[in-house]
Formats: C-alpha cells, structure tokens, sequence
C-alpha cells in the first residue's frame, strides 16, 4: 500500500507542477512585449547571484558546524 500511497503523490505533485507551468505560461504570454534595459538585466544577474552566494555560503556553514560537532547537545549540569 506504501508504494501505491507514493505514486498517488508524485502524480498529484506532477499534476499541480503542470497547472502552476501553465498558469505562469499564460501570464506570461498575455503580458505582451516587455523589453528590459541593460541596467534591469544587471539587477537580475546581481541579485541571482548575491543569491546564490549566500545560499551556499550559508549550506557551506551548516555543513561546517556540523562536522566539528557544534550542533550537539551540551551536557546539562
């Protein structure tokens, strides 16, 4: 039954992930022309990668913290 109960899910998620795609498709086709100037494509390149670089800068100390044990329990007293 587990395994039955699992691909009932990931149809249901691929199902919305459909919808959601169309949707945004359809949005974003009734926009029409929308140029962006260099300056806005900058603005979208830094921020993607400003982004990123903290996303993985902060996995990066997660990962850190982790292995040197910081994120164990203290012992009580």
């Amino acid at each position: 039954m587990r395994r039955k109960s699992t691909w009932i899910a990931v149809a249901v998620a691929i199902a919305v992930l459909a919808i959601v795609v169309a949707l945004i498709a359809s949005a974003w086709s009734g926009l029409g022309d929308s140029g962006m100037s260099a300056a806005g494509w900058g603005a979208l390149v830094l921020g993607v990668v400003v982004t990123l670089a903290l996303g993985i800068g902060l996995m990066a100390l997660v990962f850190i913290s982790n292995r040197r044990g910081c994120d164990e329990p203290g012992g009580g007293s």
